[in-house]
This record gives C-alpha cells, structure tokens and sequence, in this order.
C-alpha cells in the first residue's frame, strides 16, 4: 500500500510547524493528498469553576479555541498555498474531553497520520491523547516528528523494532513503502527469548517476508544493556545513523505506560529521530 491520503492535524501555531513541513515533503514525494485539520482545543475543566460560572466560562473558552483554531488555519493555508500540492484544510474545536473522537474520525480514512512530538518545552497537554486517537480510534499509523528535523522523504537507513508482537508486525506491515525505500532496514531484536519456535533464528521469518517485498533487510541481535529497552533501541540508531524508527505501540495498556512508563512513552518522549508508529 502507498501513502495517497495524509493528515496533519495541528493544534499549536508554534509545534506543529515541523509536522507540516514533513506532511507537506511526503505528500510531494508520494504524489499524496494532504488533509490538514487545524483544531482548536478547549483546555479548561469545567468542573472546577465556582458556581454559576460554567456557561459563561465555557463560552469564552471555546470563543478562544476558535480564534486559535482560525489562527492556525490561516498559517497552514498560507503554506499550502505556494505548494502546488493537493490539499485541504478544515477547522474544527473541541474539548480536550472530546479531542478523540475529532481526531480519529479523520484518521481512519488515512494512510498515515503525521504528528509532532507530544513531549517537551511548549508542548500542550492535548497531543498526547491526539496520537493516542489516532493510533487506536482511528487505527492508523502515526508518523511522529520531532522539532528541529529536517523533512524526511526517502529514509536511507529504518531501524525496525521486532518483538515478534501483533503491534510490532502492523508497524512493519504499514511501513512497508518506508522500509521499501530504504537502502538498509536494520531489524532489532533485543534479548530474545531463550525459548520458542524462533529461538535459533530470531528476527529470521520477519527478515524474509521484508525480503519478498524487496526490501534490504539485516537482523541486530542486542542485549540489553541499559536499564530501558527503549535507550537500547534509540542508541542502535544513532550508532547506524538511522533517518526513521519503526516500532509497535502501546505493547502494554496505555494506562500502564503513563504511570510505570514503557517503549512507546519512552520513545514519544526522547527520540530525536521521526518515528512510525502503529497499534
């Protein structure tokens, strides 16, 4: 399958700047549609207003979201303008309560959702649960971008986290026309188990089904030698200099991951790298 319809859904003027550009660079490289949504969020809790309060400030909050929401809007179609790409943009306001259902029902009709990073300096609590959306509501992959990265078109080197996971077999699956670009596509496998039916062979039936698709695949057999698999994962890249990291996501409930932590949070939180996510 090829990437034919892209969302980018953008919710900050500010933060999502590196993730238009990067949908704006696939949608040329893949001769795709480009859906932007620029969506203005209510971020207040209205059961902590004082009485009699709620209507009123509920009113100005969403007037507000709107402002944001036409603020955004009006910055993406200047840059969309100039393109001579295939595009649309829409405004939509939501509560932060209700941002799930928005997101996800243009996700699933997606090939591929691109995001910013939802972690860091400036980075509003709605984004989190925007990749979320998109990832288990709208069943879509999510391609997420980092600040400060260059747009991706053509990766030249996929780092592909294998866990021999359902997650970890949609993400390689859905990321095919990435890891059929790619010139090297390292599968990593970190501390197979002792175990199982692959255990001679980790990595080895997943490597041959890439191959099929004519994609160059190798298999890195790690230990894990730091305290996270995560860290473990995100040094292999960098010391292959990988331009994209594939990866199952939310192997364990997501409720789980935000207390305890886990790859996918991990990962969100710290790669300096795009990622591919899929659930």
């Amino acid at each position: 399958m090829d990437f034919k319809t892209l969302l980018c859904v953008m919710t900050d003027a500010d933060v999502s700047v590196p993730s238009l550009s990067q949908a704006m660079a696939l949608a040329e490289a893949h001769d795709a549609h480009l859906d932007v949504l620029a969506l203005g969020v209510d971020r207040s809790q209205t059961g902590y207003f004082y009485g009699g309060a709620d209507a009123l400030l509920m009113q100005e909050m969403l007037k507000r979201a709107h402002d944001e929401a036409e603020e955004i809007r009006k910055n993406a179609e200047a840059k969309l303008s100039n393109s001579g790409l295939r595009w649309a943009c829409d405004i939509g306001v939501a509560q932060i309560a209700d941002l799930g259902r928005h997101v996800a029902s243009r996700a699933r009709f997606s090939d591929l959702v691109i995001l910013p990073k939802p972690y860091g300096k400036n980075c509003g609590t709605e984004l989190e649960p925007t990749i979320e959306a998109a990832l288990f509501e709208g069943q879509a992959p999510v391609l997420m971008v980092p600040e400060s990265v260059a747009p991706m078109t053509t990766p030249k080197t996929v780092c592909l986290a294998w866990n021999e996971s359902a997650e970890a077999l949609v993400a390689a699956r859905a990321a095919l026309p990435f890891l059929k670009m790619a010139e090297t596509v390292h599968v990593i496998v970190v501390d197979p188990p002792s175990h199982g039916p692959n255990r001679s062979d980790p990595g080895g039936l997943l490597s041959q089904y890439l191959a099929r698709h004519g994609v160059n695949v190798q298999v890195d057999v790690l230990s894990k030698t730091q305290p996270r698999v995560s860290d473990v994962l995100l040094r292999h890249a960098t010391d292959t200099d990988a331009d994209l990291m594939v990866m199952g996501a939310y192997g364990h409930s997501r409720f789980r991951e935000a207390i305890l932590g886990g790859a996918t949070r991990n990962m969100l939180e710290h790669a300096p790298l795009p990622v591919f996510l899929a659930h």
